[in-house]
């Protein structure tokens, strides 16, 4: 594999849920690269980090601040009367190609006056857009696809989760004139040999690199 031209990646997603860790171990999986969560919230179940951990193989960095409450991160820290400081998130150095995974949608907020795309914004790495392709995903994809854009955020592309389906993924790219990177089917049993074999056949490596 070819020397990436970008170090840095910003995977986030058009909702919560749909899958973007997963995505998350594939890709730093496929890079050689290291991972890292900044803000996770919800530590009863396998955190994100954990998930990547074991699902690529490869080095995931601590995150800048956990909490126990799965909710938006800003709510979280309140829950142990705590706060988010988001000058202090910034993006680690690295010797491998970074992979940094936000926490739900683009527009959760981090505090009071800050969402987590201003910090996006601020670091100024590509940016990949996860979305699902089942119901909703039009709308939630094309806001999502705005926001990055008013905000002068580079949008590498889009990178589809879930099972096929053509019609919206034509869609959402001929409305928004974003790259599809490619689709992440159903991968089951979930472990790190069928993720690497599903994102080989979804994706091609080199878009990334």
């Amino acid at each position: 594999m070819r020397r990436p031209i970008f170090t840095k990646y910003v995977v986030a997603g058009t909702d919560t849920g749909l899958g973007k860790t997963v995505f998350a171990a594939a890709l730093t999986g496929a890079l050689d690269g290291v991972y890292w969560k900044p803000v996770q919230a919800g530590l009863k179940n396998e955190t994100d980090s954990e998930v990547v951990a074991r699902l690529s193989g490869r080095p995931v960095l601590p995150e800048a601040y956990r909490f126990a409450l799965p909710a938006s991160p800003h709510k979280a820290a309140a829950a142990e009367s705590r706060s988010i400081d988001p000058a202090k998130l910034i993006l680690p150095e690295s010797d491998a190609p970074l992979i940094v995974e936000g926490a739900g949608g683009l527009l959760v907020p981090l505090a009071e006056d800050t969402l987590f795309i201003d910090v996006f914004a601020r670091w100024n790495a590509p940016l990949i857009l996860c979305a699902r392709t089942g119901l909703g995903t039009i709308n939630h994809s094309l806001l999502s696809v705005e926001a990055i854009r008013a905000r002068g955020i580079f949008l590498l592309g889009i990178a589809f989760i879930g099972e096929a389906n053509r019609d919206s993924q034509r869609i959402i790219a001929k409305f928004s004139g974003a790259k599809i990177l490619g689709r992440l089917g159903p991968v089951a049993p979930l472990d790190s040999e069928n993720l690497a074999r599903a994102f080989a056949d979804g994706f091609d490596v080199k878009d990334f690199t």
